[in-house]
Formats: structure tokens, C-alpha cells, sequence
């Protein structure tokens, strides 16, 4: 059995394959410094849960982690898909700690996840260092600095069919056969020529929060092997990022997570959508692709003094002065033109509320469009302070369509019997759009777990493999 991709979906793939009695090797485009890809950036998971646990505070049902899912994307699910990730979310964090994985107690503060999301104790890091030493012990083979371009399915064998993976390691061809493969291998999100061919030339302006080397290789591989594809080109998991941020690799910490308490404007001094629309974990997907739409793909998240500490701490120090006039000098925009936007919201904003930043506060302007929903307190306490934002890609939802057991359908709507998929490679079939926090981590280790033990069933019809 071949996992393609050494992430959290590939790794949960190669341990739940070895749990079924397979042989497992995995190649791993990355070399062992930056092995794991995304994984390496996040923090946690979203875990359906009936009441208050070691990890989570509270219940999150079911049915509530389906409806929260259905609204962020607008009802662009496979809804039988989701609910098998949703259902095996709940046995996720047990699994991991069986295998090592450490989490911490649940969190309190901004960011509003304690009832829905353990956290990995050391983060992402730190959960695939535990992974890799269990695929280790369990004898799996992982070639590092290994790519595969390329899937041949071909050799018959009765029922079952053979393939061959090839491609690159460490510069030299290299070819492997397999009698069942799991695509782990992410999507394309840093292959800007891909992006550009579907959101035009701003994508070049956007940076790549995790790893450089998803470039799409499988997954075009897979759709000329006529796979069927789920979700839009267009749609992928977008935070609104420190413009300051490096290329690639920046990670969570390049997040700007101060939109619900800021106002933010465009090159042109405008606002273009409503800061405080929802609570940030259900939201803060959003932000990559409404800056992504502005003139040059930048925008400026701007507040004052009152604001401060609500959010999590950033890498970047923000510009910052006492007067609006001020930090617009500092940004290169209008004073004028951001003054006025300043003092229109002002003027809409509650001359007194119950402002908490810690749930939805129904604190609402009147009168002005876009609305600010809640949280819409006035910006006049010096000093002020600025953010420049860019659109901050993670991954593309463009994947190939699975059936329950994770098998890529063919275009004539029959699953092949030994070609498997999981994590980024196939999120699109229940991320349709938009995103809840951590959901990525358990669609890839729902999924993971899944296909593995499918591929290991599969070998074992022709013997281990």
C-alpha cells in the first residue's frame, strides 16, 4: 500500500493501514525539515461532542456541527460525506491520543473554541513528530524529498488492478508499483499559474500560508485519469494575512485576527463588507477572498486604543498613530478620504452599548451600508492603529469526488477499486466554500483513517502490499 503525501490525512492513512495488516510505504514530496506540508502550520480540530470532556468544555451535538456547516457553506456539502465526518470527529481525538498525540485542557479567551475545538499541545509540529514515530515503530518506509507526478493504471490481475507511481527522488527518477494508493497529496494552492488561470492576475499577488510544494501534481494526474471533481477552481481556504508575511510558510502566526473590532478599508478608503458579520471562527475564512477582490489585493484593518488585547498576538507590529490623518500618512492612503470613512462610521456606530467581545453583542451601526452587525464600537481613542492585509491562501477546494470508503469515482460515476483520497485532495466534497475552524484537521484524519483501512482491505485480496 502507497500514501502519497506525509501529512496528517496521509500519516492517519499509513496507521490505520498498518492497523489493518498492510504493508505501508509513504513518499513525501518535503524533505524531513519541512515534512507534513499544512499539518506543520495548525493548531487543532473540530470535534462533534454530546457533553464537557478533558479537551472541550460544553456540548457541541451533532446536528449543530452539521448546521453550522450547511451555513459557512451555503448548503455546498455532500451532506452524506459530511456527516460521516462529523459522526467520526467524535472518536478522532481518542484515536490520536491512543497514539501518542498530546492535546491541552480547554481554552478560554478570543478565541471562542473551547465547545468545539481541542488543541494539539505544541501544535502542528508537535502532532506530526508523534505521527512520524508511530509510523516508524510500526515499520513503515518513508522516502523524503520524493514527488509523483504521475499514476499508471494498468496491469490487470483478475479483479484488481496494479499501479505505478512515478516521479522524482531527490532529483533522480524514481518508480514504484502498488496494489492500492492514497492520495494525500494536497491541492494546488502554490501553483500561482493554476490560481492565475482561474482568478485571473490578482492571483499573483497572493501569498501561500503553508507549504510551497502543493503544486497540484496528483491532482491533475487524477482528473486526466478522468476522476470526477467536486467544488469550484475558484474557492479555497483564504484568511485575510499580515501583507509583511513571507511567500510561503508563514503560518498561523500571519493571521490578523482584529477584523471584528476594526473597521477595514480598501486602497480607496472604502469598506466593502461587515466586519462583524459572525463570531471569527465561522468567518474569518472569508477574508482572503473579499481582500483578493479589492484594487491591487490589499485592504487596511483599522482600529484604536480600546482594541487592544482582544485579539491574538501578531507577528507584525502594527502601524500605529495618534491621529487618523496620521496613520493614513503612514499607510499612503487619502487622509481625507479615510478621515471621512472614519467619522461615517463614527456617526453610525452606538453612542453606548453592551460591547463584548467575546460573543455576538448585537452592537450594530444604523444607517450604514455595509452594515457593521455587531461589535460596531467607534473608533476615536488615540492612538490608532493599522493592519495592511493580503489574501493569505491555505489550500484550494477543487478535489476529486470520494465515496464513503474515501475511493476516487471515475467520470462514468464507478469507484476505482484501488485508488484512494484524503485530506486537501478531497475536502471540496464537503467544503463547497467558506470553512469552520479546525474542520480541515478532521476531514483529513476522518478521511485519513478511512481510506487507509479501505486501501489495506484492498491489498490484502491480492496479499499484503
Amino acid at each position: 500500500m502507497l500514501v502519497i503525501g506525509g501529512g496528517n490525512a496521509g500519516l492517519c492513512a499509513a496507521i490505520a493501514g498498518c492497523q489493518t495488516g498492510a504493508t505501508v510505504e509513504i513518499v513525501e514530496c518535503g524533505s524531513q525539515a519541512e515534512r507534513g506540508g499544512n499539518s506543520r502550520h495548525t493548531r487543532n480540530l473540530r470535534v462533534a461532542h454530546e457533553g464537557p470532556t478533558a479537551l472541550l468544555a460544553g456540548e457541541y451535538f451533532e446536528r449543530e456541527y452539521m448546521d453550522d456547516l450547511m451555513r459557512v457553506t451555503d448548503g455546498k456539502t455532500d451532506e452524506a460525506l459530511a456527516a460521516q465526518a462529523i459522526a467520526g470527529s467524535r472518536e478522532l481525538p481518542a484515536w490520536l491520543e491512543s497514539l501518542g498525540v498530546k492535546f491541552q485542557p480547554p481554552l478560554a479567551g478570543t478565541l471562542g473554541l473551547s465547545n468545539t475545538n481541542p488543541f494539539f499541545l505544541g501544535g502542528g509540529k508537535a502532532l506530526l513528530n508523534t505521527l512520524y514515530a508511530k509510523v516508524q515503530s510500526l515499520g513503515v518506509k518513508t522516502r523524503y524529498q520524493t514527488e509523483i507526478d504521475t499514476l499508471e493504471i494498468s496491469h490487470e490481475n483478475g479483479r484488481r488492478r496494479f499501479v505505478a507511481a512515478q516521479g522524482r527522488e531527490r532529483s533522480a527518477p524514481f518508480r514504484v508499483g502498488a496494489k492500492s494508493v492514497v492520495v494525500c497529496s494536497g491541492g494546488f494552492e502554490s501553483n500561482l499559474e493554476w490560481l492565475a488561470r482561474e482568478w485571473g492576475e490578482a492571483a499573483r499577488n497572493f501569498i501561500v500560508r503553508g507549504t510551497k510544494n502543493n503544486q497540484g501534481k496528483m491532482l491533475k494526474n487524477l482528473i486526466d485519469h478522468g476522476a470526477q471533481t467536486v467544488a469550484d477552481p475558484a474557492q479555497c481556504h483564504a484568511v485575510a494575512i499580515d501583507a509583511r508575511s513571507p511567500r510561503h510558510d508563514g503560518g498561523i502566526a500571519t493571521r490578523i485576527d482584529c477584523i471584528p473590532f476594526s473597521i477595514v478599508v480598501n486602497t480607496e478608503c472604502e469598506r466593502f463588507y461587515d466586519e462583524g458579520e459572525d463570531i471569527w471562527p465561522k468567518r474569518y475564512a472569508i477574508w482572503g477572498r473579499l481582500v483578493a477582490r479589492q484594487p491591487g489585493q490589499i485592504a487596511y484593518a483599522i482600529s484604536d486604543s480600546q482594541s487592544e488585547g482582544l485579539f491574538m498576538p501578531t507577528l507584525f507590529e502594527p502601524t500605529r498613530a495618534d491621529s487618523i490623518d496620521g496613520l493614513a500618512r503612514q499607510l499612503g492612503l487619502d487622509a481625507r478620504r479615510l478621515r471621512e470613512t472614519v467619522d461615517g462610521y463614527n456617526r453610525c456606530a452606538p453612542e453606548s452599548a453592551a460591547f463584548d467581545g467575546r460573543r455576538l453583542d448585537g452592537c450594530a451601526t444604523a444607517g450604514l451600508r455595509p452594515r457593521k452587525s455587531n461589535w460596531a464600537r467607534k473608533i476615536n481613542r488615540p492612538p490608532f492603529f493599522a493592519y495592511p492585509l493580503r489574501p493569505g491562501i491555505t489550500f484550494t477546494y477543487l478535489g476529486v469526488r470520494v465515496d464513503g470508503d474515501a475511493r476516487v469515482i471515475r467520470d462514468d460515476g464507478r469507484p476505482y477499486d484501488n485508488i484512494f483520497a484524503a485530506g486537501e485532495v478531497m475536502a471540496g466534497n464537503i467544503l463547497g466554500q467558506g470553512y469552520l475552524a479546525g474542520i480541515g484537521m478532521t476531514i483529513g484524519g476522518v478521511f485519513g483513517k478511512t481510506a487507509g483501512a479501505a486501501a489495506a482491505s484492498q491489498s490484502a485480496v491480492a496479499g499484503n502490499g
